[in-house]
C-alpha cells in the first residue's frame, strides 16, 4: 500500500513541501487536519473511538470524523472526503466553520479546522479508522474527559477546551 503524502506548511500555514506520512509525524513536521463534529436533533456529539491500528492515538476517543488533507485540498475539501471516507456519509446542510488550531505539541504540530455540522446517519463506519461509534451528550462527554482524559486524544481535548471558551457549545 503506498504511503499518504502530505503538505508540510510553515508557521503561517502556506505549502512549503510534501513529504510522506510516517516522515511527518516522525520529524514533527507542521501540516494540516480537519476535526468534524456531527450533532444529531437531542444536541448529541457523534463520537469515534479511534482503531486501535491507527499511528497515533491508537483506541482514543476522538472528533465524529478526523483526517489529514491531501496534497492540494481544501481544508474543506478534506472535510467532506473524510465524513465519506470513516463515516460513510454526507450531509444535507452546509458544514459550519468553528475556529483553527495552530500547530502545537497537542495537536501532532496540525493546523486543524474544526466544523460543526447536524445529522444522524445512517452511518457505515471504515473498521480499519474506527473501532466503535457512540452518541453523547455533551455533559457527559465533559465528565468522561475529565475522569480519564487520557481515554481522548490529545488535539480533541484541545478542541472541547476551545469550544467551552468560546461557548460554541451548551450542554
Amino acid at each position: 500500500m503506498q504511503e499518504d503524502i502530505f503538505d508540510i506548511v510553515d508557521a503561517f500555514d502556506n505549502v512549503i513541501g510534501q513529504k510522506p506520512r510516517s516522515e511527518v509525524h516522525a520529524r514533527g513536521l507542521k501540516h494540516r487536519a480537519v476535526h468534524v463534529l456531527v450533532f444529531n436533533d437531542e444536541n448529541e456529539i457523534f463520537m469515534q473511538k479511534r482503531s486501535a491500528s491507527k499511528d497515533t492515538w491508537p483506541g482514543a476517543w476522538d472528533a465524529s470524523c478526523t483526517g489529514h488533507l491531501d496534497t492540494g485540498e481544501t481544508y474543506l475539501e478534506a472535510a467532506h472526503r473524510e465524513l465519506d471516507e470513516e463515516l460513510g456519509w454526507q450531509p444535507s446542510e452546509d458544514m459550519e466553520f468553528l475556529f483553527k488550531l495552530n500547530p502545537s505539541e497537542a495537536t501532532g504540530q496540525e493546523f486543524i479546522e474544526i466544523y460543526r455540522v447536524r445529522g444522524s446517519g445512517p452511518f457505515r463506519l471504515n473498521l480499519e479508522e474506527i473501532e466503535v461509534g457512540e452518541w453523547m451528550t455533551w455533559s457527559n462527554l465533559l465528565e468522561r474527559i475529565e475522569y480519564t482524559p487520557k481515554r481522548f486524544s490529545s488535539a480533541f481535548r484541545v478542541v472541547v477546551e476551545r469550544l467551552q471558551a468560546l461557548e460554541l457549545i451548551t450542554a
